[in-house]
C-alpha cells in the first residue's frame, strides 16, 4: 500500500493506538481526536491484539507502546514490518526506555514519541510520520545523536588500538589495501612478492581480529588510515 493509496480519501488519517494501560490509551486517543484529520478507529491492549487488528483493518499508523503483556511492542513491530511493510509504525513510550531506542530504529519504526509531549507537539509527529516522513521526540533525537556519536567514538579508538598493535609493514600493506588494491597491486606497491603479499595478509587479518579484506580496510578507515 501506498502513501497515495492510504488514508480514506477525505484526507483523514486512520489510527490503531496500543497501549495496555486503558487510562493512559484513553488519554493518548482523547489528544489525537482534538485534530479533526486525526482518526482513532482501533485500539489495542498488547501486541497480539495489535498484529490482529492491524492485519484486519485499513490503517495509516500504528502507534505502538513497547513494554506490554503477551507480546511487546518491539516484537510487533518486527510482525508488523514483516507483514505490512508500508505501514508507518511510531513507538509510543516513557524516556524510562531508552535502552530499547535503538533497536526499536532498528528494527524499522519511523518515530519515537514520548507519552509526555505537548499534546500538539504529539499530535504533529503522528502526522509527519503518517505522511510517509519520520518523527522523533526532541529528548528521542538527542539521545540517538549522542548515543550516535559514542559509538563512532569507541569503533574509531578500538581500530587505532588494533592498528597501532602492527609491525611497520603490516601497517604498510592494510594502508595499500584501504585504497581498495589487489593481492598483486599490493605486491607492486611494496616491491614484494604475491605469495609473500598472502603471507602478510593472514597475519594482518589475524592481528587485527577480523575475516577478510573488506573487514581490514573498514578498520582502516575508522583508524583514519584513508
Amino acid at each position: 500500500m501506498t502513501a497515495s493509496e492510504r488514508g480514506t480519501g477525505d484526507g483523514s488519517i486512520r489510527l490503531l493506538v496500543v497501549d495496555d494501560d486503558a487510562l493512559v490509551r484513553a488519554g493518548l486517543i482523547a489528544i489525537l481526536q482534538t485534530d479533526p484529520v486525526l482518526q482513532v478507529v482501533a485500539e489495542a491492549a498488547d501486541g497480539q491484539e495489535a498484529l490482529e487488528v492491524a492485519r484486519a483493518r485499513r490503517l495509516d499508523l500504528v502507534l505502538l507502546d513497547i513494554r506490554m503483556p503477551r507480546l511487546d511492542g518491539l516484537r510487533a513491530l518486527e510482525h508488523l514490518r514483516r507483514e505490512l511493510p508500508s505501514l508507518p509504525v511510531a513507538m509510543l513510550t516513557t524516556f524510562a526506555d531508552e535502552n530499547y531506542i535503538a533497536e526499536a530504529v532498528e528494527l524499522g519504526a519511523m518515530g519515537f514519541l514520548l507519552k509526555s509531549d505537548e499534546p500538539r507537539e504529539l499530535i504533529t509527529m503522528v502526522r509527519a510520520v503518517a505522511g510517509g516522513g519520520a518523527a522523533f521526540s526532541p529528548r528521542v533525537a538527542s539521545w540517538l545523536i549522542r548515543s550516535e556519536a559514542t559509538t563512532r567514538l569507541r569503533r574509531t579508538r578500538t581500530a587505532r588500538v588494533a592498528v597501532d598493535s602492527l609491525t611497520p609493514r603490516q601497517r604498510e600493506i592494510l594502508e595499500v589495501l584501504a585504497t581498495g588494491a589487489s593481492n598483486a597491486e599490493i605486491a607492486r606497491a611494496l616491491h614484494l612478492a604475491d605469495g609473500t603479499v598472502k603471507q602478510y595478509l593472514k597475519a594482518l587479518f589475524e592481528r587485527l581480529g577480523v575475516a577478510n579484506r573488506v573487514q581490514a580496510a573498514i578498520v582502516a578507515h575508522e583508524a583514519g588510515l584513508r
